[in-house]
């Protein structure tokens, strides 16, 4: 199929490059990228006031698939991306069984092949049952498809394992991404150590806790020369720790999320375990810091951390409902409504960070703008406002603690390998 737009302006995060061009798509890829084209398409999408970008790359994804459906599966969890202008998601190991054996990572690929073109890419445990005793064969995981490592869920408190892991994952050229919490200093705690604990009457979970870890792991990856991928980033110090790591060679990358450069703990106080996720919500000072982060480059990613649940486990107290919220179809919203639309970032700057450099990190051939590539597109209005709710989602999940936000940034069409897969129901 040649599918023809016409007359959008196209983000190219690499140049930083923002202009106007038509781009013809045919088999799967970008055929040509410029102004003025005029050729026979079996498609073509006018447009005119919208910006075209690389399809979103979210390297941090639960889909819950095999075991836990009742909270996502990978057929929703791949409808939701669609809506979100995500074109290619690596979904974490902790599922019922793990992803830790070769015959896992195949179901997960043989299911994504029954979902709507948006590419499935299954990060692999690093421990056997992610239980941080035995490691698993790296090889054998990443000869069936994975792209990368991760107990995701749960901290690595090994250092030994967690320095044999990256000596393996060096000589594969695989990244470990790593979930930084002690979980000695965690287990058990729903929000944040600090004032909304105490008013809680909860023991907290300290920043401390992360950025023992950031470091641990940092030092393993300067030691090994591996690539350690740190998670979901949330506080001002563990952006202080990695900027200096980088600073000095180390090859360290990292991600945050919406919720810690939108949110603060004193969420919690007003939505309960819907504000719940591990690691917790921090404070403002935290949310500036993850900001500069991210202005300077030493956040290389955005992803969301998409964690499904259902409506029952989230109604559950605060102390024993479950941690996490879903985010495949807000991220790119509310990261153009914080960061763009406040000019923090521009859009290159923000798509380097939702769809290049996640892309690079795990080696996968998405994320890029520019001739030869794979169409994975998303096309959007960055000024369309529009108010969040929850019961238009496609995820089987409705835990957001976004619901009823009024963001800035809408898509209308999603593009995988060239093929129109979401487009905005009022078009």
């Amino acid at each position: 199929m040649r599918l023809l737009i016409k007359n959008g302006r196209v983000v190219h995060p690499v140049t930083g490059n923002v202009q106007l061009q038509d781009l013809l798509l045919e088999h799967g890829r970008i055929g040509l990228m410029e102004h003025g084209l005029t050729c026979e398409a079996d498609r073509t999408i006018d447009a005119s006031g919208l910006m075209v970008a690389p399809g979103l790359v979210d390297m941090h994804v639960h889909l819950r698939d095999p075991g836990l459906t009742y909270k996502e599966d990978i057929l929703t969890g791949c409808a939701a991306a669609a809506r979100g202008g995500v074109t290619s998601m690596a979904c974490m190991a902790n599922t019922s069984p793990a992803v830790d054996c070769p015959q896992q990572v195949k179901y997960v690929l043989d299911r994504a092949r029954q979902a709507n073109g948006v590419g499935v890419y299954p990060v692999a445990a690093l421990s056997l049952g992610l239980r941080g005793e035995e490691p698993t064969d790296a090889e054998a995981l990443k000869n069936a498809g994975a792209v990368a490592l991760s107990d995701d869920g749960n901290n690595v408190d090994n250092a030994n394992l967690m320095r044999d892991v990256l000596i393996r994952a060096r000589q594969l050229e695989m990244p470990v991404l790593s979930h930084c919490e002690d979980t000695s200093m965690v287990a058990g705690r729903a929000v944040n150590e600090g004032s909304v604990s105490r008013q809680l009457w909860l023991e907290g979970r300290p920043a401390i806790a992360e950025e023992i870890m950031v470091m641990r792991d940092a030092m393993l990856s300067e030691e090994t020369g591996a690539r350690v991928h740190i998670c979901h980033v949330s506080t001002a110090r563990s952006v202080d720790i990695i900027r200096k790591m980088k600073k000095k060679g180390v090859p360290i990358t990292c991600e945050t999320c919406p919720q810690y450069f939108t949110l603060t703990e004193d969420e919690v106080l007003r939505q309960g375990a819907l504000a719940r996720v591990n690691p917790p919500l921090r404070t403002k000072a935290d949310v500036h810091g993850i900001i500069a982060g991210l202005r300077d480059g030493t956040i290389d990613v955005i992803a969301t951390d998409h964690a499904p649940h259902s409506a029952e486990e989230k109604a559950r107290p605060l102390s024993r409902a479950p941690s996490g919220m879903i985010g495949l179809e807000t991220s790119l919203a509310l990261t153009l409504t914080q960061l763009y639309h406040t000019k923090k970032l521009d859009l290159p700057g923000v798509f380097r960070r939702l769809s290049t450099n996640p892309a690079d990190i795990l080696h996968l051939a998405r994320g890029h703008m520019s001739l030869g590539a794979v169409a994975d597109l998303v096309i959007f209005d960055p000024d369309e406002e529009w108010t969040i709710d929850p019961e238009q989602f496609a995820s089987k999940a409705r835990n957001t603690p976004f619901a009823g936000w009024k963001v800035k940034g809408k898509v209308k069409y999603t593009i995988a390998q060239g093929e129109v897969i979401y487009q905005d129901e009022r078009i």
